[in-house]
């Protein structure tokens, strides 16, 4: 096996090495830093997050600098300004043992007087993300003319954040000798595009298969209605002891609603997403790196470049629209050799969206259930007996408590001493899990037939005109929640913050259920019963059909040749 005494890298940087507990390269370090050693061409590197290309780059960059020299020998462009810090920081460590090195880190969102002083001071390894270095650019600060290393890191995510403009500029503006290295974790047209351009014959690295998800995840989905989704990320989050996860949502709108619901039911969960101002995402990345809290709901624009160790899953609590934005995701977990799972919570009506992702990262998702009650139960009692059975026993630190410990429990036979110690640790699993339906949903169950329906419910929804709630709305509402199409509705009243629905009886705590705490527009839903605002008991048969002012104008077919139909008509 490969070490890195083997790469040919100097003492001063196998000693920063060693330091840092490393010993054994990754693939993609054991055949990149011996290339850029003794090759001189540009390179693409098709690698995940977390596979070490920072110091597959890194290494060889630092062994090359000139220190005596005064100029910007190298230019690292990374997505966000938190990948960026995070990129600076390891070559920093990596070259701790190189005097006179100079490096510094230039991104938006912060002033430009510090940056514009640190760059006048000559320093030879620039991190910058890709705006921010096309302003100092402009303005005539930063001096690409002797650059010998142009690093694009995760190139494909910069072009995603609508970054190719300033690609272009920064590429034309810097020497035409340096050299490029080209690392994205997928290779789409417009990544192709950059190498074909601006890069000489590069070599091409890859570690794993192009556009492949990481090795050491494994992953999931679990098919589930929309209006148990929620209900079904708690079973994933209670199933496992010690998780450590992002979850991932399409919208901020869903970040806030779940977390905020997470906070609620006793979990603790920061929230990631566009509205938030820098200091408080520096502060939620911040605390999440430390592990408190375990859990980050994020979107994934607001996550690009957090990087984090140790992560046991990442959870897709929705599909992302772009395959390549679940290998972004999924490519969190599993690093440095660590296993790790992605779980993706699939609605009934996106179970076609598995078998592309699957073709795209080359490997299966297995189909997995939902967690019942008793598994939920029985997973963490498993866990609680094995941690018992491992912990390390410090006799001489225990020994004068035990007289105490023995003392207090007299009395208790061994039957009664389990049953309390199990309650101790799971009366609120055993509580919240009583008699917990199955979430999973019954496949190939025909839909029920059309009844007659009972008396009709009001419920009161706090939307309204001024949340542009009118009665087509009001429906897709409720059919969204509920995942369905079969829910008899009655008459829709509308105020400007509210509304008043009639819903079939049988139905109505099914409704309650599904419409609590969703999120509509940005608001979340509050549901209560009231007393009918009509003088009549309205009764119908099936689900509800717009009639009298709450009919949309209707459209004539459109007509084919002729004056007849035409084939949509």
């Amino acid at each position: 096996m490969t070490s890195f005494d083997q790469l040919g890298l100097t003492p001063a940087l196998l000693d920063a090495i060693h330091a840092r507990g490393f010993t054994t390269p990754t693939p993609i370090q054991a055949e990149m830093i011996p290339f850029l050693l003794t090759e001189d061409r540009d390179v693409t590197g098709l690698a995940q997050t977390g596979t070490g290309k920072t110091a597959a780059f890194g290494l060889p960059i630092l062994q090359t600098l000139d220190l005596q020299s005064r100029s910007t020998q190298a230019l690292i462009l990374t997505p966000t300004r938190e990948l960026g810090l995070q990129v600076s920081r390891e070559i920093a460590e990596y070259g701790k043992n190189l005097r006179g090195l100079r490096t510094t880190t230039v991104y938006g969102g912060a002033p430009f007087g510090p940056q514009i002083r640190d760059l006048k001071a000559g320093p030879h390894i620039i991190t910058a993300t890709p705006g921010r270095l096309k302003d100092l650019l402009d303005k005539g600060i930063a001096d690409l003319s002797s650059l010998r290393f142009l690093v694009l890191d995760e190139a494909d995510q910069m072009l995603d954040m609508g970054f190719k403009d300033e690609l272009d500029a920064i590429l034309a503006t810097a020497n035409p000798s340096r050299r490029t290295l080209l690392f994205s974790a997928t290779m789409p047209p417009e990544v192709a595009r950059i190498a074909a351009t601006y890069m000489n014959n590069p070599h091409e690295i890859v570690a794993g298969r192009k556009n492949q998800g990481v090795g050491t995840v494994t992953h999931y989905y679990y098919r589930v209605h929309a209006h148990d989704k929620y209900e079904a990320l708690r079973r994933l989050i209670d199933v496992k002891s010690g998780m450590y996860a992002i979850i991932f949502c399409r919208t901020r709108e869903t970040v806030k609603d779940v977390t905020a619901r997470l906070s609620r039911d006793g979990y603790t969960a920061d929230a990631l997403h566009g509205e938030l101002a820098q200091a408080q995402r520096d502060a939620a990345m911040e605390r999440f790196r430390e592990g408190n809290p375990s859990l980050l709901v994020a979107t994934d624009v607001a996550a690009r470049g957090l990087d984090v160790d140790n992560l046991t899953h990442v959870i897709h609590y929705d599909l992302p629209d772009e395959v390549s934005a679940y290998t972004h995701r999924s490519g969190r977990t599993g690093r440095a050799g660590k296993s790790g799972a992605s779980l993706a919570l699939v609605h009934m009506r996106e179970g076609h969206r598995i078998s592309h992702i699957e073709r795209v990262i080359g490997r299966k998702m297995e189909e997995a259930r939902i967690p019942r009650g008793r598994d939920i139960c029985e997973a963490r009692l498993l866990d609680l007996l094995l941690r018992v059975k491992e912990v390390e026993v410090n006799d001489e630190a225990v020994g004068p408590y035990l007289q105490a410990v023995r003392d207090s429990l007299e009395g208790f036979d061994r039957e009664e001493l389990l049953q309390r110690f199990v309650s101790v640790e799971f009366n609120r699993f055993l509580e919240q899990y009583a008699g917990a339906e199955d979430l999973n949903p019954t496949q190939g169950k025909p839909r029920p037939k059309r009844r007659e329906t009972g008396p009709m419910v009001s419920l009161r929804l706090n939307v309204g005109r001024r949340q542009s709630a009118l009665p087509p709305q009001i429906i897709g509402l409720i059919n969204k929640a509920t995942d369905s199409g079969d829910i008899s509705i009655g008459r829709i009243t509308i105020d400007a913050d509210s509304c008043d629905v009639q819903v079939d009886g049988s139905m109505a705590p099914r409704v309650e259920k599904a419409l609590a705490g969703y999120n509509y527009q940005g608001t979340t839903i509050r549901v209560e019963r009231v007393a009918d605002r009509s003088t009549s008991t309205s009764k119908r048969r099936g689900p509800w059909r717009p009639s009298g002012t709450d009919r949309p104008q209707a459209r004539r077919p459109k007509k084919g040749r002729k004056g007849k139909p035409g084939r949509n008509g």
